[in-house]
């Protein structure tokens, strides 16, 4: 049995990106053109725009952990909407501090021109570029590290919006209506890919919110002067998968207060992490303090995000690898996630895993892979935006540790085993790029994950993430790891050495950063009974 030590923030990195994608950036005023609005609708939605600020204390369990504001300015020819969020993460008994930022133009016409994203974390710098060709393409650039932009076209088959400017649609030109519902088509910075996007008007509450702040000379914080009351309407988003409908097979995405102008005024992601509208001293001054006075010190296991999201197992299961796992999944709805398939078999509430077999691990094709498997496998076989499948230093790699095997199962447990006595076990925060963890030769489950998922499809075997949960002493953590096709997808996991993964590796979803966010919404509902082990 390996020792398990475990990275386990995937689904804490993907709430960071979410939340600048979701939230930080709420602009205007009353109204938003569906896709396929004409240009007047859309250039008199932009003469309503008008400039501003907010500004959000970023808070974890009652404690001010970060900070976040938005920017909305006008000049003569273009709007400009700017968001920044930056929080000290408690994850892994440490502080990791992460940042993100977006940068929109818009034309005075109300159409999309330029975004810059940035990304800062222990992983290292990402920063996502685009910019429209016409109406109906969008050019992405991702660079990380100093490495060579990776560019990509993506057809947007007609306008496109930015997840930082959905609460516009409160409202169509009227005041926002509980139970109203729009369709609107949202550039997806995760997938890369435009998505359809259904929002729909939930409720509507009233809100306090301070207006300003004074100092309290002897602690040297700030605290509220003055008080607004403010109307905000509750909306959520739903994103179909690609190329789907927002009706058929979609996915809960971004949930929030939102008032008549279209401003955020609470967003409370699962996670246990909630924006709050406040004045700028209170947001910024007060946790600027707050990080002096915590840079540091150790996180108790109640602040960890690690352990507060990890699931009690209802029996031990032992400290062998385990073979066959059954347990009942409940205070959740299960529907949408990836449990069938594979080693693993979903009946109502009850899910069973069983570890492959020997006999399961004898690949039905040699390397190096043939056309008809390139054409079946393209997307699992491909370079990705941080899966550099294609990278030269991946590919030298991917062929040493090969040594010219051609048994595609012999060289996945090859580099399985490389990448777990060469990798160091530590928790990073950020976005995994594989090319970053090879030359830093360490991470967590992601990093693991994401590199090990270059190398295979670099020597021609497709690969795969997955995500959901894996079992370590006493709890279900958070896990991510790779599934490699030979005549049947299997889960194999580099972080703890195991080939195939044990069978206390519960699988939620395929997929990237994407699909591993949905894994959010299980936090602090989902409950997990074993009911049989072997």
């Amino acid at each position: 049995m390996t020792t398990r030590r475990l990275g386990r923030r995937g689904t804490v990195a993907a709430g960071v990106l979410l939340l600048w994608g979701a939230g930080l950036g709420v602009l205007a005023r009353r109204e938003l053109t569906a896709r396929g609005s004409d240009g007047a609708r859309l250039a008199a939605v932009a003469s309503r725009v008008s400039p501003g600020n907010a500004f959000y204390a970023v808070e974890q369990g009652g404690t001010q952990i970060g900070y976040a504001s938005s920017t909305i300015d006008t000049t003569t020819t273009e709007i400009r909407v700017d968001d920044d969020f930056v929080a000290d993460m408690p994850v892994g008994g440490t502080l990791h501090r992460a940042s993100a930022s977006s940068r929109v133009r818009l034309t005075r016409g109300f159409a999309l021109r330029t975004f810059a994203v940035e990304i800062e974390s222990d992983a290292g710098p990402i920063r996502v570029t685009g910019r429209t060709q016409g109406d109906s393409l969008l050019l992405v650039a991702v660079s990380t590290n100093g490495e060579p932009a990776d560019t990509q076209r993506v057809v947007t088959n007609g306008p496109v919006l930015l997840p930082t400017l959905l609460p516009l649609a409160v409202a169509l030109g009227e005041r926002p209506r509980v139970g109203a519902r729009y369709t609107l088509s949202v550039f997806d910075p995760t997938a890369m890919a435009p998505r359809p996007t259904t929002i729909a008007v939930r409720a509507e509450s009233l809100f306090v919110v301070d207006d300003s702040a004074a100092v309290d000379r002897a602690t040297r914080r700030w605290h509220p002067a003055h008080r607004d009351t403010v109307r905000a309407w509750r909306i959520e988003s739903e994103t179909a998968d690609a190329g789907g409908s927002a009706a058929a097979g979609a996915r809960p995405g971004f949930a929030g207060w939102v008032d008549a102008d279209g401003r955020l005024v609470e967003l409370a992601p699962p996670g246990g992490l909630v924006l709050r509208r406040t004045a700028y001293e209170i947001a910024f001054e007060n946790w600027r303090v707050a990080a002096l006075q915590r840079a540091g010190r150790t996180v108790t296991a109640d602040e960890d995000i690690m352990e507060s999201t990890a699931i009690a197992a209802s029996a031990p299961l032992g400290e062998k690898e385990v073979e066959q796992l059954r347990v009942r999944l409940g205070g959740v709805d299960l529907a949408g996630y990836d449990l069938n398939g594979s080693r693993q078999v979903l009946l109502g509430n009850t899910l069973m895993v069983i570890r492959e077999r020997p006999d399961q691990l004898r690949a039905m094709y040699t390397l190096p892979t043939d056309e008809s498997m390139r054409a079946t496998f393209a997307r699992e076989l491909e370079s990705e935006p941080l899966l550099q499948a294609s990278n030269p230093k991946i590919v030298e790699l991917a062929h040493r540790l090969a040594a010219g095997a051609r048994d595609p199962r012999v060289v996945a447990e090859r580099i399985n085993q490389w990448m777990y006595d060469s990798l160091a076990k530590e928790i990073t925060f950020g976005l995994p790029n594989a090319v970053q963890v090879l030359e830093s030769r360490k991470g967590d489950c992601n990093e693991h994950t994401q590199l090990y998922i270059a190398l295979a499809r670099a020597a021609g075997i497709p690969a795969r993430p997955a995500a959901g949960l894996a079992y370590v002493r006493g709890k279900f953590y958070y896990h991510a790891w790779p599934e490699v096709f030979l005549g049947t997808w299997v889960a194999v996991d580099p972080t703890f050495g195991e080939f195939p993964a044990d069978a206390a590796h519960l699988r939620f979803v395929n997929g990237g950063l994407d699909r591993q966010a949905e894994l959010l919404r299980l936090i602090g509902k989902l409950k997990i009974e074993v009911l049989a082990k072997r």
